[in-house]
């Protein structure tokens, strides 16, 4: 028989048939499973514009004048960087450790393939790992699972992500798939995305991370709580070493380079826990929350939705500058950790009811339940149902919490009571600046602590203003022209009848002068309440009102000759808004703290700019300048210039309240407004005496201290230049003795021509 006979009489064994049959078949129906998969016939998958616009929650960054980020408002604290501004050492640690393939795959690793499809449908993973890819993740992170899936439904998902990892790989560059990874996943401490992750560990931006701080980011991953660098050290140092090794394994450095890096300690030196309690300015940003939040309400995005400040990822420019905020950080907590808060533990040491000044235990204890029930925990109490008196009960019960001090925060346990009376202890201050010309608020210092002490005493607060409200009057009467700066006045008691037939008659501690004629200038430089009556006896309360209306003050003010000496509560931004219209040359500029917002692509949404209007000429403005410039040089605030040594021109303004409750000064440069206010959350609290509880002393340090630090620093551009003349010459209205002497020479030709006559 020939070969080729014998090859006819050989016949295929069917289950050869049946074996490719099975194959072909498996094949076919693999396909059309993963078809019918990405068609979306088992359950809708990420659609094309989806995946060019991920769904990621950014958070919204204040930015400072000066191109700082002061914070951010998160659900997820995340913002995105491109590939070009991240360092190649994060790239070689991220793939060195979860993707070392990554480069050279299609979305799915075929060498892990099996690997993968036995913990698919075991649930289990084996000990090199689960083989899922980067760009798996990355979909698993972009499109996350739902929760309480069974296992079939796992299975499911993990084909959809399998999908859409194909996809990703498909509409994006490899470096653009390992960008959207870095900057979607979670690197624990509120840190979500690299960006992120860099400035809470390192306070540096990605492009700047190092060899063993990108180790340190990649090793995070895995676990963040396990390997947190933060409370497990250890565990984060040796998951560190081990991205190293894969490095080093994977050719992007020697064996000798890896050692020494592996010897390196965790460097956390640039901590920085990026929440909304800690961090600069966060008075500043709580007030901006609250305003963004209203704004959002009535600005919509493309899709018709309102912005929603904690997921849209806008950029929101401010007005602060972030080094003048920080040296009026530091002022606040120099003058009143160093001098203030200590004086006052010691003028009150061995007083029983200290610190009020109150006559009864009664009394204190009402003051501290009215704190009690603006707390949070009485809230909280009473939204579940709890009586007032298992209220009282749980704020009489120790428990451990965490206290403010000046030497920083205080573990303890105390009754939520005795904490309250605790807190009562420290003095509060509140600093405002704002620059001449635009309105643009530079520093907002709302109080000493915000983690302890939430209330705002730059927007919240309003405090008797004393001496401080005694330049309005004056520029009342500097108006009408009636008066100039050298004008006389006796020095004696005044007293103004009152609708009720009664009479208001202020008194005046000083005795220097007293009945003596003496000038507006001398008077105000000396805050004297006699020559305050006396002018408002002239003008009436009316008309005041009216006057500091115009300059943007809104609070209510009652009609009383009172008002003189500053009875009237304000608030430090109206105060400030208001003290600036004298550097303005006259005109009211509303105080602004935005420029612009943006959205998460650059484009504008609202640009911002300051309300203006004309309160005052010219003239009147620069006379009150002048007369506020003598409270500096031989008045109220002489320690500006013996004390803190500045001797560029300055005008201010102290102020001081009945029994010291509440210490003002408002200090003026060509430049900057600054308001700041000093002193306890209760009126009731307070110095005993003059001397301690004055606006000089309490307030004004702070002025000096913050400006020291302003003049020093180059990088600012403050003007130690005089203040801008008006157009009409007025110098002669200053030069008392000169304006003396031109009196009299017109009261002796006025008293010649009436001989004559």
């Amino acid at each position: 028989m020939s070969d080729n006979q014998n090859k006819k009489s050989v016949k295929t064994p069917k289950y050869v048939w049946y074996l490719w049959s099975i194959l072909t078949a498996g094949i076919v129906l693999v396909f059309l499973f993963f078809l019918l998969l990405s068609k979306g016939v088992f359950g809708e998958l990420p659609s094309f514009e989806e995946l060019e616009n991920p769904n990621t929650n950014l958070s919204s960054e204040i930015i400072s004048c000066d191109g700082k980020i002061l914070g951010t408002y998160f659900v997820e604290n995340r913002s995105n960087v491109d590939f070009a501004d991240i360092s190649p050492n994060m790239v070689h640690a991220i793939t060195s450790i979860e993707d070392k393939r990554f480069y050279d795959h299609s979305g799915i690793d075929g060498k892990s393939l099996p690997r993968v499809i036995f913990g698919v449908f075991t649930g289990q993973s084996t000990n090199k790992g689960g083989g899922s890819t980067l760009t798996q993740q990355l979909a698993k992170n972009l499109y996350p699972r739902d929760l309480g899936m069974n296992k079939l439904q796992l299975v499911m998902r993990k084909f959809k992500e399998w999908v859409t990892a194909i996809r990703l790989e498909y509409n994006y560059s490899k470096d653009e798939i390992l960008a959207l990874y870095l900057n979607t996943i979670f690197y624990g401490n509120n840190a979500y995305g690299i960006e992120k992750a860099a400035e809470t560990y390192f306070g540096i931006m990605p492009k700047d991370l190092n060899i063993e701080q990108s180790a340190m980011l990649a090793a995070i991953i895995n676990a963040p709580s396990y390997y947190s660098p933060t409370r497990h050290p250890d565990r984060a140092l040796a998951r560190r070493n081990v991205v190293i090794a894969a490095m080093c394994e994977n050719g992007f450095f020697d064996s000798h380079t890896r050692d020494s890096l592996q010897q390196i300690p965790l460097d956390l030196s640039g901590f920085k826990s990026l929440d909304h309690n800690s961090g600069e300015a966060t008075y500043f940003r709580e007030y901006l929350r609250q305003y963004l939040t209203q704004w959002a309400k009535s600005h919509y995005k493309l899709d018709g939705k309102p912005y929603d400040i904690y997921r849209d990822g806008l950029r929101i420019y401010t007005t602060i500058d972030s080094r003048m905020q920080r040296y009026a950080e530091e002022a606040v907590r120099e003058h009143l950790s160093q001098d203030l808060q200590p004086a006052f533990f010691r003028h009150w040491k061995g007083w029983t009811l200290a610190p009020f000044t109150l006559e009864s235990r009664e009394e204190c204890n009402h003051l501290i339940k009215l704190a009690m029930r603006r707390s949070d925990r009485y809230r909280s109490l009473k939204k579940n149902g709890c009586s007032e008196d298992s209220i009282m009960k749980n704020f009489k019960t120790p428990a451990e919490m965490t206290l403010f001090s000046w030497d920083g925060p205080i573990d303890t346990v105390l009754s939520p009571w005795d904490s309250i009376h605790y807190s009562k202890f420290f003095l509060q201050s509140a600093l405002m600046s704002v620059e001449t010309g635009t309105g643009h608020v530079k520093a907002y210092v709302g109080g000493i602590d915000y983690r302890f002490f939430k209330y705002d005493h730059i927007m919240q607060g309003k405090r008797q203003v004393g001496s401080t409200f005694k330049p309005f009057l004056y520029a009342l009467a500097m108006q009408e022209g009636e008066y100039t700066p050298c004008s006389k006045v006796p020095n004696i008691s005044y007293s103004i009848k009152l609708p009720d037939g009664n009479f208001w008659e202020p008194r005046d501690e000083g005795k220097e002068m007293l009945g003596k004629e003496v000038t507006l200038k001398w008077a105000l430089a000396h805050s004297n309440n006699h020559i305050s009556a006396y002018l408002m006896s002239r003008f009436g309360p009316e008309a005041v009102i009216q006057m500091v209306r115009g300059m943007g003050i809104t609070a209510p003010i009652e009609a009383v000759p009172a008002i003189c000496l500053g009875v009237c509560d304000i608030s430090v931004y109206e105060m400030v808004g208001a003290m600036s219209t004298f550097t303005n040359q006259g005109f009211y500029i509303k105080p602004i703290f935005i420029t612009k917002i943006e959205d998460k692509n650059g484009n504008v949404i609202e640009t911002f700019k300051a309300e203006q209007k004309e309160a005052m000429d010219e003239t009147t403005a620069y006379k009150m300048i002048e007369l506020m410039r003598g409270v500096v040089q031989s008045g109220t605030g002489v320690r500006l210039k013996y004390k803190y040594k500045i001797t560029n021109p300055v005008a201010g303004k102290t102020g001081t309240t009945q029994n010291q409750s509440d210490g003002w000064f408002m200090g003026l440069t060509p430049d900057l407004t600054t308001g700041i206010w000093t002193g306890a959350e209760d009126r009731a609290i307070h110095f005993r005496s003059i001397s301690l509880g004055q606006g000089s002393n309490m307030a004004l340090p702070i002025w000096g201290i913050y400006m020291n630090k302003i003049y020093a620093d180059s990088t600012i551009n403050i003007s130690r230049g005089d203040f801008p003349k008006p157009l009409t010459d007025v110098s002669l209205e200053f030069d008392c003795d000169a304006y003396d002497e031109e009196q009299n020479a017109v009261e002796q030709q006025n008293a010649g021509d009436d001989e004559e006559f």
